[in-house]
């Protein structure tokens, strides 16, 4: 299991506990991206020190920057629990792993939606408010508990998980077929390529070179 939240996100400190634990009692194996983590007090630093300890084998934290792509697309990664950012939303589809979904604010709540009722292959945590520049700020959105389960969902190996596997993997399949030449998004970008080179030299609309360069009489 994969966790990450990009580089804007900055959780409360009782929500990164919370967190932590909710991941401790799922059982599996984690890699854990906290970004800016010199700026949480003493109490999440000796958290988070004491969580590594509990967890050493299976837990692992990084703290600040992460080779994502390389971690994602690694044989042995499972799962990605994500804020659900576009980027990482597509990086999630390219490499076929169902994810978790943590939405905190603007397109991150469509993007849940996408995933996880039009292309099935998330298990959402229930936010509904965004937990960036709220109008009042929550210390623990998401319970430990709530962490737990889904992490255990997202993971688990019966009918829906084989088949949020499934989704998950075909997506992946022509998400690559997209990229490849004659693929939709191959030839997408060459025609963009094309309406620039086309452009490349023209005035604006409705001016000559020469209404440009002639000054007009004093």
């Amino acid at each position: 299991m994969y966790v990450s939240f990009g580089n804007l996100t900055h959780a409360q400190p009782k929500q990164v506990m919370e967190l932590g634990l909710g991941l401790e009692a799922s059982g599996h194996a984690f890699i854990w991206v906290v970004k800016n983590a010199e700026q949480y007090d003493e109490e999440v630093a000796k958290f988070l020190h004491e969580l590594m300890a509990r967890v050493v084998g299976r837990g692992l934290l990084i703290r600040g920057w992460a080779p994502q792509v390389l971690i994602l697309s690694h044989v042995a990664t499972s799962s990605f629990v994500t804020h659900c950012g576009w980027n990482l939303t597509m990086e999630a589809v390219m490499v076929g792993l169902p994810v978790v979904t943590w939405p905190h604010f603007s397109d991150q709540f469509l993007n849940t939606k996408l995933v996880v009722e039009v292309l099935e292959i998330g298990v959402d945590v229930g936010v509904t408010e965004p937990l960036m520049y709220p109008l009042k700020e929550k210390d623990i959105v998401v319970a430990r508990d709530v962490v737990e389960k889904a992490v255990r969902d997202v993971m688990h190996e019966g009918n829906k998980g084989e088949e949020r596997w499934r989704r998950a993997r075909a997506l992946a399949a022509k998400a690559r077929t997209a990229v490849e030449k004659g693929g939709s998004s191959h030839a997408n970008v060459l025609d963009l390529i094309t309406c620039f080179k086309a452009d490349t030299g023209r005035p604006p609309s409705g001016r000559t070179r020469a209404s440009r360069s002639t000054p007009s009489a004093a």
